[in-house]
């Protein structure tokens, strides 16, 4: 199983992304809030993290969560052909555990 993190697996692109807003379809497990959209081809899923400036008002902190929640996922990465948007909801850091366990329960529900 391939556990790298590459470019390509990135959602880049305003046109990628307003697609991910308007057709795609959202749920929550624990701190981490997903939006998905399915994709026809069978290239690998690419990501979108964000953690909301008006929690975490610092970038340190912010830039903290997105590395938990970018190696959570790296190390448990489904298939392929989906847009993932991870939104970090809490108001508060949690710790990497935490933040694992949540993304297990998202990777999980996908269909």
């Amino acid at each position: 199983m391939d556990t790298t993190f590459p470019k390509s697996e990135r959602l880049c692109g305003k046109k990628a992304v307003e697609a991910l807003f308007e057709r795609g379809k959202v749920f929550q497990a624990g701190c981490l809030r997903c939006r998905y959209l399915l994709r026809e081809d069978t290239e690998p899923s690419r990501v979108v993290i964000s953690v909301p400036k008006r929690h975490f008002k610092r970038a340190v902190k912010r830039n903290l969560l997105k590395r938990r929640i970018r190696e959570s996922y790296r190390r448990q990465k489904p298939g392929g052909g989906a847009d993932l948007l991870f939104i970090y909801t809490s108001r508060e850091v949690l710790p990497y555990e935490t933040i694992y366990d949540d993304m297990t329960r998202v990777l999980e529900a996908l269909p």
